[in-house]
């Protein structure tokens, strides 16, 4: 059974759904990377981090769902 890495690698390889997921994945960290670097943020700064963490939880889930998805098929 392959390890998440390696699994993920191969999704990254493999999937067109999967490098989407985990692009907007990387998208949402690097928004969130630019908000925490501010000295002041707005309201509206910590309205769109706490939507961006909540989005980028919820991508992290699906990928690790379709991960776990093929290590149930593989280990069937």
């Amino acid at each position: 059974m392959p390890n998440f890495d390696a699994l993920r690698q191969e999704f990254l390889r493999t999937s067109e759904a999967f490098r989407l997921l985990h692009q907007e994945h990387h998208e949402c960290e690097e928004r969130l990377t630019q908000i925490a670097q501010r000295t002041l943020p707005s309201q509206e700064d910590e309205a769109e981090e706490k939507r961006l963490k909540i989005h980028k939880l919820a991508l992290k889930d699906r990928m690790e769902e379709m991960m776990r998805g093929q290590q149930n098929r593989v280990a069937v």
